[in-house]
């Protein structure tokens, strides 16, 4: 029997440089005042989380765990969205997503790339320590470019793409299969999993890695014209966490 955690807010889109946004204390006061029983963190976000301290201390995980105990919350996840797009640029994004990146690593894309896979095993250890069991992420995108179909693709090129992808990603799966996480891809615009077929193609190059599941936003298949319950129906096995917005 699976239960649901919450309801909880993600706190990626509130986080700021001004009270009480700015640490997890105020954030979690913020959040249970609304009514949340539970918080999605964004692991990029060093006002909220040192990831590297996370992923090396089980005491510090404690002690964050104890910060949203003491408001009444529990932590639901570790959100990776940012450091996952960052497994896979293409080079035409390169400057834009060095927005994403520690300053070290900009403007050189292979220290960039190391850095963010880095940073998932780092998110996946810090999962375990605070007994989690989901990774939300995103996939990253090396054929988003091309998605429009002119000028015409040479033949194999998305092909390729996700062949690529796919190397990429199965060394990380498997270090999260060594943690019993799972990654939860957001299936999004602008990432190369973007719909089923895509989620399928790259399913089938990870060998339907029982690690690669899903994150379930259905604002982004309302705003595609997908049929978001036929969603459910056809993946609701891989389907690890889902995010909910008002899109209809």
């Amino acid at each position: 029997m699976k239960t649901i955690k919450g309801p909880a807010i993600f706190l990626a889109q509130f986080a700021g440089d001004a009270a009480p946004f700015n640490t997890l204390d105020a954030m979690c006061g913020w959040a249970a005042g609304l009514g949340y029983k539970g918080i999605q963190i964004p692991a990029w976000d060093g006002r909220l989380i040192d990831l590297k301290k996370a992923s090396d201390s089980r005491d510090y995980c404690d002690e964050i765990a104890g910060t949203a105990a003491k408001h009444g919350l529990t932590i639901t996840e570790l959100a990776t969205h940012l450091q996952g797009q960052l497994v896979a640029v293409h080079p035409v994004y390169d400057e834009l997503m060095d927005g994403f990146a520690a300053p070290e690593v900009h403007g050189n894309p292979a220290a960039r790339q190391e850095w963010a896979v880095d940073q998932l095993k780092r998110a996946a250890r810090a999962s375990k320590h605070l007994g989690l069991k989901v990774v939300p992420t995103f996939s990253g995108a090396l054929a988003w470019p091309f998605l429009y179909p002119f000028p015409q693709r040479p033949a194999g090129l998305v092909e390729s793409a996700f062949d690529e992808l796919a190397k990429r990603w199965t060394p990380i799966l498997n270090y999260f299969d060594e943690q019993g996480v799972d990654a939860a891809y957001e299936i999004h615009p602008g990432e190369d999993l973007h719909d089923g077929i895509t989620y399928e193609m790259f399913l089938e190059r990870v060998n339907s890695h029982s690690r690669a599941n899903l994150l379930y936003d259905p604002s982004h298949f309302v705003l595609q014209q997908l049929d978001y319950l036929d969603y459910i129906d056809i993946y609701h096995e891989r389907i690890k966490a889902f995010h909910v917005k008002d899109a209809e």
